[in-house]
């Protein structure tokens, strides 16, 4: 018991930091009515801030106290530029764009920090003294309690100012109903910017204070805002009090698991215990709060909401798909081999783009679990392919299957949240799929990934080893990106035939409003489980290239980064056409634009990266439709415009 009692307070440290950013989330929510997402980055860039002052960095060194201040102001900065410039001009946007704008915040500002200070941790100096308490027979850090007392202060505080005070008044007014709030004389938008500056100061002090229990990089305190969910999630996005209680708790309850860890009983892979319980922990938490404390969300009262961009039917699809497959075909056997890599990984890219288009795209639901249910169907073929001996094409047939079990897994939270809701969800679902599957060595690839064996049908290698090599001689051969190109037309036809048969218009009318169609006699519960079921295989079939282009299945090509930032893509090019897929897929990680941005002009992946956050925050902006969207919008402008003229040239010649 002694031991417990240790290793509860040892997780003081952790939740502490996972209660300031849940109280953090719920203030901003709070504000704005954005779930935000990068919460975790904010208090980075504190990290950041305080760390280059006091280290050098700058190039210039300032005593504690100052760069304390110093980092306050920036993060403050910081706060009113993505306020006004963010979440102030989608305000009265669909809650999924809100999430989105959220998550591009989130990619920005890792990518700057990226470009500026690397990917290393860095130790940041300790303002809580670097001291221990004897208790229970062990040593337990000072900072564990000082971080966890300076949190729960800040938000008795916190509590007692939307209490009793006029502004607390205000800002639960405003967020009860804002069309009453603006009638009352009340100013939603200074509310707002208020409430962020709050959410900002609490989010700094974090990230300045702590050095001392947590690393500084680009990942850790990010990332922490997934179990922050949780936290804010059980409190419903209202209570200061219950979500920093949850953090704190959430923090304990982790440490307890490293605790159990030690044990001889806890299960092992590769002679170390399992990864990913807590992240499993987590996401368990999450789906408890949504069925526990109500599957929606509290809504607010907008003057107007925006829709989600139009899903226009598709129209010359087989005019387009040839002479574009085609051209394609040709680039693979001329283009030299480095840039026919990159061209073959944007093909894999629109593969898991249009699994985007299907669930995000025409349902609604923004799914952050595609991308691994992709890994899903790649370390099985893996794993059949090696333990097994079973090849192609069962393996990559049992893979897809795998990923439709999963995705049809998922969908059954589904049936019970929905928008946001399953959004949050899915998060913590990839985080626990990434932690406690791929890293995990028995069932994953571990830390050194896991090898593939060409495909090879009847004799013939269809693989990137194959022995056509194109005009240079190189691998890869063309072969494989010709099966990578096959998929992806067949794919986006199947995604077009959807779209325009009966099934994409009941999709259309499930996203549109779920009780409504209901009302028409729309089974929405099949809908949704046939449409996580298409996204699902087309998925699978993302995996299964993937595992062949690369020879080998890793975790780290299905991280939650990487997730993240496919949606920002799809998003940009257009969440809701084949022709936004395509435009993601040429843009994508590894993809052919930003290798030849990379070649030509030595910009990393990171400036991509910071290019992906601030082309997804101009696209929710000024166009919600994507480039593609746009693109289709101004023909069809220009397309009325020419049959307007021919009419009236006829009826003038009449």
């Amino acid at each position: 018991m002694s031991e417990i009692l240790l290793f509860l307070l040892l997780g003081l440290g952790t939740g502490a930091t996972i209660a300031a950013i849940a109280v953090g989330v719920v203030i901003t929510y709070r504000g704005s009515g954005f779930i935000n997402l990068a919460a975790g980055a904010i208090a980075m860039l504190a990290g950041f801030s305080f760390w280059a002052l006091r280290t050098g960095e700058l190039g210039f060194t300032v005593g504690t106290p100052l760069a304390v201040a110093l980092s306050y102001v920036f993060v403050v900065l910081v706060t009113v530029v993505i306020e006004l410039a963010v979440y102030r001009p989608l305000r009265t946007a669909a809650p999924l764009a809100k999430l989105v704008a959220s998550l591009g915040v989130l990619l920005t500002a890792q990518a700057a920090m990226l470009l500026a200070f690397g990917t290393s941790q860095h130790p940041q100096p300790a303002i809580i003294p670097i001291r221990v308490i004897r208790m229970l027979d062990a040593a337990v850090p000072l900072s564990a309690f000082v971080l966890s007392g300076m949190v729960v202060g800040m938000t008795l505080l916190l509590w007692a100012l939307y209490r009793w005070t006029r502004f607390g008044l205000a800002t639960r007014a405003a967020s009860e109903n804002d069309v009453a709030a603006r009638l009352a004389g009340l100013s939603p938008n200074e509310l707002s910017l208020a409430n962020a500056i709050l959410a900002g100061l609490v989010l700094g002090t974090l990230g300045i204070f702590a050095g001392s229990v947590a690393a500084l990089d680009t990942t850790t305190l990010p990332f922490l805002v997934v179990p922050a969910l949780a936290a804010a999630l059980f409190a419903r996005l209202t209570s200061l009090t219950i979500a920093c209680a949850c953090g704190l708790a959430i923090g304990m309850a982790e440490s307890l698991i490293e605790y159990a860890s030690t044990k001889t009983w806890f299960p092992t892979s590769a002679g170390a215990a399992w990864p990913g319980v807590k992240e499993l922990l987590v996401f368990a938490l999450i789906v408890a709060a949504m069925f526990l404390r109500g599957a929606s969300l509290p809504t607010r009262g907008e003057l107007v909401e925006q829709r989600l961009p139009d899903v226009p039917r598709p129209k010359h699809a087989g005019k387009l798909a040839i002479p574009s497959a085609l051209l394609c075909a040709i680039a693979l056997v001329v283009l030299p081999f480095d840039f026919r890599q990159a061209l073959t990984n944007s093909l894999i890219g629109i593969v898991m783009a249009l699994s985007l288009v299907v669930i995000t795209g025409f349902v609604g639901q923004i799914s952050v679990v595609q991308l691994a249910l992709a890994g899903v169907a790649g370390f099985t073929v893996s794993h059949l392919a090696v333990d097994a001996g079973i090849g192609f094409p069962l393996a990559p047939l049992a893979g897809i299957a795998a990923a439709v079990l999963l995705g049809l897994v998922t969908a059954v939270s589904a049936l019970r949240v929905r928008g946001v809701a399953l959004a949050v969800v899915t998060i913590a679902a990839a985080v626990a799929v990434f932690n406690f599957g791929f890293v995990n060595s028995t069932w994953g690839g571990g830390a050194t990934g896991s090898p593939v064996p060409d495909p090879k049908l009847f004799g013939i290698n269809l693989g990137p080893t194959a022995s056509f090599r194109g005009l240079d001689g190189n691998l890869p051969s063309p072969v494989f990106g010709w099966v990578a190109l096959a998929a992806a037309v067949l794919l986006s036809l199947l995604v077009i035939s959807v779209r325009r048969g009966i099934l994409g218009q009941r999709m259309l009318a499930v996203r549109s409003n779920e009780r409504a169609a209901a009302g028409a006699a729309i089974d929405v519960r099949n809908v949704k489980l046939i449409a996580f079921g298409i996204s699902a295989l087309i998925a699978g079939v993302a995996g299964t290239l993937y595992a062949y282009n690369f020879g080998s299945v890793s975790a780290d090509r299905f991280s939650v980064p990487l997730a993240l930032s496919l949606i920002a893509f799809a998003y940009a090019g257009g969440i809701t056409l084949v022709s936004g897929a395509v435009f993601a897929g040429l843009i994508a990680a590894q993809g052919i634009m930003p290798y030849a941005l990379d070649k030509w002009f030595g910009l990393s992946g990171n400036w991509f990266l910071l290019f992906g956050g601030l082309v997804l925050i101009f696209t929710l902006i000024q166009n919600p439709e994507g480039v593609a969207g746009s693109f289709y919008r101004t023909l069809q402008a220009r397309a009325k415009r020419k049959a307007e003229l021919a009419t009236s040239e006829s009826a003038e010649a009449a």
